[in-house]
């Protein structure tokens, strides 16, 4: 593969942190790198650097000649005043776009529901970005670097843009290369092919692992082993020179100076710690046979753009919903149908037009929302005191801890715990949210896109806290990773006025909405509507018959033997990824397996619920 773009010797410092130091890396036609590590690591500034916008402290960068870069950035850099067409297209006529289809695409994508001709001004903060996205996007860049182009997409407009990066590099005599930041692991998983870790822990480094975030996750974890492995035999040698140090006569002073120098090495070598992170599983108070219920609600809002329509845009249309102790849901849907709206009901933030809610007797509900400014007026506080302010002393795992070992313990140290709140990164921010409703021993859990602003060290710890979480918890969420991982059932929300069960999970969703876009765009023809295609029973729609089902029954049989077969082989990849986890080949070839595997799994469980659907 050729060469495009080089770094030599980065180094950076902000203030008297050293973010980046003697980094030296490469970009060849064809990657696809996902950039991960702690919130504040450098991430961000590591491509700046790369796309030019920044210069270093110390080191180059340096490009082949002629290489154009494009670089969507987390700040809002649109031109004001220009309308949604200028900003993507610039002066270029209509017809010399509009007859691409992979620009189509992107239109379809990302801009669908947009005004082309709207002054950016006038547009969201989401929206904005999503035009930003689509500008880079239908540019001829050679070389694209991504700065969190998940933040505001939801579920379909996530898997959209994975399957639009994937197909740009596939095509035939396509060149380029791609630079991702993003804390979406299953993004990471779906388009990157290598992986460079932001370490953050003081060294300033960057390391490179082959392979998506899977293959990632193993080498570090072997790479963590060997680490270990090294600190035991340093620890060894330490104790070693310590114990002859103490055994030695103190008036053979000369004689020991060689030891007292190889104990001096070994201290030097010491490596700087990582930063700890672990959530902790506090108490929780009882729930009861009660929790949450929605029955007959209808709700009415607003119309979102501004029009006189009276009647408003229906959320909910008599719906009823039952929440019981112990459940998992994952909620999912399209943007303005009612997710946060739905958390604002069960919590008791907002009240249906008709209908009513009843909660449980012994239900305590924590409400993780979007907003981290409602921290602003606990602003002027330290994090040990604004949790203070809550409890002094929680029970952890049968044990009490007081407020500062509690902190200490969510990833703020000494330092950072003393931090004012107005000073605390976006990251911190979030944790601090979420460690002010755990403190409250709630049984009802509601989160908000938990996963904003978290780095992906953070989200796996918060994915392990819940998955041992005793109560009961509803999640909205486009991070189908934690959707996948800690929910046992998924809902939609499809703008129609209902809350959808999804049996097939977010791959179900995702063929709901992919089959009402088409009946939208087909309307003329009697293409069938969301419900026909979701499987709901139609006028017009003929009974299976009995060797209909009789089939399909067979076929369900043979898709489960299948899928138990795939299951098995998967197993055994990830045990040999893990047995070769220092060789980058071979785990590229095995993890590639694994995604073959999970292509032909996909398929398999689609087909398994057409014929369940026949074979009722």
């Amino acid at each position: 593969m050729a060469h495009l773009l080089g770094a030599h010797g980065l180094r950076v410092v902000a203030v008297t942190r050293v973010l980046l130091d003697g980094v030296s890396l490469g970009i060849e036609d064809g990657d696809r790198i996902g950039v991960v590590g702690p919130n504040g690591a450098g991430k961000s500034t590591l491509l700046r650097l790369l796309a030019g916008k920044i210069l270093p402290d110390d080191g180059r960068v340096t490009r082949v000649g002629g290489l154009d870069v494009g670089m969507l950035d987390q700040r809002d850099e649109l031109m004001p005043g220009l309308s949604v067409r200028r900003v993507v297209h610039g002066d270029a006529d209509e017809h010399t776009w509009a007859m691409d289809a992979a620009i189509r695409s992107v239109h379809a994508g990302l801009l669908a529901d947009l005004d082309l001709d709207q002054e950016v001004d006038a547009l969201s903060g989401g929206q904005r970005r999503r035009v930003a996205l689509a500008a880079l996007l239908v540019a001829d860049h050679d070389v694209i670097f991504l700065d969190e182009p998940t933040n505001h997409l939801d579920v379909e407009g996530v898997d959209w843009l994975a399957t639009h990066l994937r197909e740009r590099y596939a095509r035939p005599g396509a060149r380029g290369a791609l630079v991702v930041v993003t804390h979406d692991r299953w993004f990471l998983d779906a388009v990157c092919t290598r992986m460079w870790e932001v370490t953050g822990d003081g060294t300033g480094a960057v390391e490179g692992y082959d392979g998506g975030y899977a293959a990632y996750v193993l080498a570090r974890a072997e790479r963590a082993r060997m680490s270990q492995m090294t600190a035991d035999k340093r620890d060894n040698l330490l104790r070693k020179e310590l114990a002859w140090l103490q055994r030695g006569a103190p008036a053979r002073s000369s004689k020991p100076k060689f030891r007292l120098d190889a104990a001096a090495a070994l201290i030097a070598d010491e490596p700087a710690p990582r930063d700890q992170l672990e959530l902790t599983r506090m108490a929780t108070k009882r729930l009861g046979k009660d929790v949450l219920d929605l029955e007959d609600v209808s709700l009415r809002v607003p119309n979102a753009d501004g029009s006189p329509n009276p009647e408003g845009t229906v959320l909910f249309d008599d719906v009823t919903w039952r929440v019981g102790p112990g459940d998992r849901y994952g909620v999912v849907g399209v943007n303005g149908a009612g997710k946060t709206t739905l958390l604002k009901l069960l919590s008791g933030r907002a009240q249906p037009d008709t209908g009513r809610i009843k909660r449980g007797k012994t239900i305590e509900i924590a409400e993780l929302t979007q907003d981290v400014d409602e921290l602003d007026e606990v602003g002027g506080l330290r994090v040990l005191e604004v949790i203070e302010q809550e409890k002094r002393t929680v029970a952890v795992d049968g044990k009490e801890l007081s407020a500062d070992q509690l902190v200490e313990r969510l990833g703020f140290t000494h330092e950072r715990s003393s931090t004012f709140v107005r000073d605390l990164s976006g990251g911190e921010r979030r944790r601090l949210q979420l460690l002010r409703l755990l403190v409250g021993e709630p049984n009802v859990l509601l989160l908000d896109e938990p996963t904003n602003d978290l780095d992906t060290d953070t989200l796996a710890s918060l994915e392990d806290l819940l998955d041992g979480w005793p109560g009961t918890l509803i999640v909205v969420s486009h991070d189908r990773y934690l959707l996948e991982r800690v929910c046992d059932r998924q809902v939609a929300l499809l703008g129609d006025g209902m809350i959808r069960d999804l049996p097939g999970g977010v791959e179900q969703y995702l063929e709901l909405r992919h089959a009402a876009m088409a009946a939208a765009a087909d309307a003329g023809s009697g293409a069938p509507s969301v419900g026909a295609a979701a499987g709901a029973d139609g006028p017009g729609e003929a009974a299976p018959s009995g060797a209909q089902v009789r089939a399909a029954k067979k076929e369900i049989n043979r898709i489960e033997r299948r899928l138990n077969k795939i299951a098995e082989l998967e197993a055994k990849i990830h045990d040999k990824m893990a047995a070769q986890a220092t060789d980058h080949g071979a785990v590229t070839v095995l993890d590639a397996q694994l995604r073959a595997l999970a292509e032909e799994k996909e398929v398999l469980e689609t087909e398994w619920l057409d014929h369940a659907e026949i074979a009722g």
